[in-house]
C-alpha cells in the first residue's frame, strides 16, 4: 500500500515538473546575456527600461540610454517612481527598444480588488507591449514553479511556470485575451537557470 502511494506521489510530482524536463538549462548567465546582445544588437540611440530596478537599472542589451521604474522614490534622475501593480508604466507608447524585469514579475499580483476586480499581471503585460517599439524585446527573469523560490519570499504573489508566457501572451494561442490582454509576443527563447526561468519575448 505504501509503495502504491509512493508511486502516486511520484506521478503527481512528475506532472508538476514535466514542463521543465525538456527545457534547455544554462550554467553561465553572463554567456546567456552575451548571446542576447548578439541576437538583438542595440542601435545608436537605443533605450532600455528595467522594471523594479531598485537604485541600479540593469542593461543586459547594452542599450545607449537606460531608464528604470521602482516602487520607491530613489532620487535618481533616470529612475521613475511608480507602483506598477496599480499604475501604467510612465513612458510613452513605442518608446523602448528593450524592457527587462529581474525578479520582479513574481511580486505583481495576478488579481486585485480596488474595489472592482483587476488583473494586474495582465495589465502589466499590456503596458510592456504598449511601451515597446515594434519588434522590441522583453526579457524576464523570475523564479519558476515548482521550485520553492516561487513561494519562500512572502511577497511573491505571482508564481510563474514555463507555460505562463508561452500560452497566455504569445502570438499563437493568446489565452490571456480572455482576461483583457490586447497584445502579442513571439516567444523567442526560454531557458532554465538554477531555480529561475529566463524568457525572451519579442513584440509582434
Amino acid at each position: 500500500m505504501r509503495l502504491i502511494k509512493y508511486f502516486k506521489a511520484v506521478k503527481i510530482l512528475y506532472r508538476s515538473i514535466s514542463h521543465l524536463v525538456d527545457m534547455e538549462e544554462i550554467k553561465d548567465i553572463d554567456a546567456f546575456y552575451q548571446e542576447q546582445r548578439v541576437r538583438y544588437p542595440s542601435a545608436l540611440g537605443s533605450k532600455t527600461l528595467d522594471l523594479g530596478c531598485g537604485t541600479k537599472p540593469r542593461n543586459p542589451f547594452s542599450a545607449h540610454t537606460v531608464f528604470g521604474v521602482d516602487i520607491n522614490d530613489v532620487g535618481i534622475s533616470n529612475i521613475v517612481q511608480s507602483d506598477l501593480s496599480q499604475s501604467p508604466i510612465p513612458f510613452e507608447n513605442g518608446s523602448m527598444d528593450y524592457i527587462t524585469a529581474f525578479d520582479f514579475i513574481e511580486h505583481v499580483p495576478r488579481v486585485i480588488y480596488l474595489p472592482s476586480i483587476r488583473f494586474s499581471f495582465i495589465e502589466l503585460m499590456n503596458e510592456i507591449h504598449r511601451v515597446l517599439k515594434p519588434g522590441g524585446i522583453f526579457l524576464a527573469q523570475t523564479p519558476v514553479y515548482p521550485f520553492s523560490a516561487c513561494f519562500t519570499d512572502p511577497t511573491h504573489v505571482n508564481p510563474v511556470t514555463s507555460e505562463t508566457f508561452s500560452l497566455y501572451f504569445d502570438d499563437q494561442r493568446k489565452w490571456g485575451a480572455i482576461y483583457g490582454f490586447k497584445g502579442s509576443f513571439r516567444v523567442r527563447q526560454q531557458v532554465l537557470f538554477a531555480t529561475h526561468l529566463l524568457t525572451v519575448l519579442q513584440k509582434t
